[in-house]
């Protein structure tokens, strides 16, 4: 229902897009237009944030941040002064001085091209319904402030009284072709502003770019190489246990994972047959636990260098002993045929196949 309102809205903004552009004027009136700008520059965005970006990590399994949440920060900002230059520029009664009103129309350019870079970041779906709809709203916002300083420069509304105020004015009233070039350029001491702002607070300055880049799985993201090695849905503890000296942690046999080969020792084994049953018997449970579990895997996998030692992979064997036993006491204590259950555990499907045929012939010769 939500994604169906969210399309209405953004099919709005682009027919009222499309009549300013032919007719010169807003196909809505101005408590319409004003509801959809909410929706489109306001409610969409912080709905598809909140779904997939506030509150999440990069993270190779599940859904990934769509900006890195080391730089989130600078991403949420940049998105709060831009909405805010829109809807002033919106709203106000009458123009503000030439100062401001070349600060706003640049904040409506940087609005533009940061929906252009998040439309190549994110899927075709996300651009169409949310980027595009405020590319074309801003986009009447700087055409409509054009036409507003030019009638009013025209009737000598403004005075150029001091260089700063004379030049300002020279921007606001040239001509498209010559304006916007100019106002894009006058973008970047902004953003040297702000980014010292934004240093203040503990980003980086350029964290703008680094809220794309260090990603995963996304349009710009750089770290894509980082979920090379991770397997999905693995245990990833017991699975750097098991890669210790073979007189500690006790290696049985390779498994098959995801069509990769791996290591296997009892501990390992016994853990995936734990999670089977937890799957099984409390899914809601499971699922919380594996994608928090996930979290700890991606962490790893951050520092996987460090975990190829053979005497950490030691002591990670010991230090999950304990839980080892507690899956064992839960294995015994739920299933009929625990050792079936971590006897089956990676292996490939026609082992696992022989595996089942052999245990169903022992049953079928007991029951004899």
């Amino acid at each position: 229902m939500i994604i169906i309102i969210i399309f209405l809205f953004a099919a709005l903004a682009g027919i009222d897009f499309i009549v300013y552009c032919v007719a010169e004027r807003r196909i809505m009136g101005k408590i319409i237009t004003g509801f959809v700008s909410l929706v489109v520059v306001i409610g969409s965005p912080w709905i598809f944030l909140s779904m997939f970006d506030i509150g999440l990590d990069n993270d190779c399994c599940n859904d990934s941040a769509v900006f890195s949440p080391e730089h989130s920060f600078t991403m949420y900002f940049w998105i709060g002064l831009i909405t805010i230059a829109y809807f002033y520029s919106e709203w106000r009664t009458k123009l503000a001085p030439p100062i401001i009103e070349v600060i706003v129309n640049c904040l409506l350019i940087a609005g533009i091209a940061l929906n252009v870079v998040l439309g190549f970041h994110l899927e075709d779906m996300f651009f169409i319904a949310g980027n595009l709809p405020i590319i074309l709203l801003f986009l009447i916002a700087l055409a409509t402030n054009q036409r507003k300083v030019q009638a009013l420069a025209a009737e000598g509304y403004y005075e150029a009284d001091g260089h700063v105020k004379s030049w300002a004015l020279k921007v606001l009233t040239a001509k498209p072709l010559s304006k916007f070039p100019l106002l894009t350029i006058l973008c970047a001491p902004i953003i040297a502003m702000a980014t010292a702002i934004l240093m203040l607070f503990g980003q980086k300055a350029d964290s703008v770019i680094r809220a794309f880049t260090d990603t995963y799985s996304h349009g710009l993201s750089q770290w894509d190489y980082m979920c090379d090695n991770v397997v999905c849905g693995g245990h990833y503890l017991c699975s750097v246990a098991a890669n210790g000296h073979q007189k500690i942690v006790k290696p049985v046999r390779l498994g098959e994972r995801n069509g990769g080969t791996i290591v296997c020792n009892r501990q390992l084994l016994i853990s995936n047959a734990f999670e089977e049953v937890l799957e099984t018997k409390t899914p809601k449970l499971h699922r919380f636990i594996r994608r928090n579990y996930n979290k700890v895997g991606d962490k790893i996998h951050k520092h996987y260098h460090v975990f190829e030692n053979k005497y950490l992979s030691d002591v990670i064997y010991i230090l999950m002993k304990p839980l080892e036993l507690v899956f064992w006491l839960v294995l015994y204590t739920t299933q009929r045929n625990p050792e079936n259950s971590i006897a089956r555990q990676y292996l490939s499907k026609a082992e696992r196949a022989k595996l089942v045929a052999r245990q169903e012939a022992e049953k079928a010769k007991v029951n004899g």
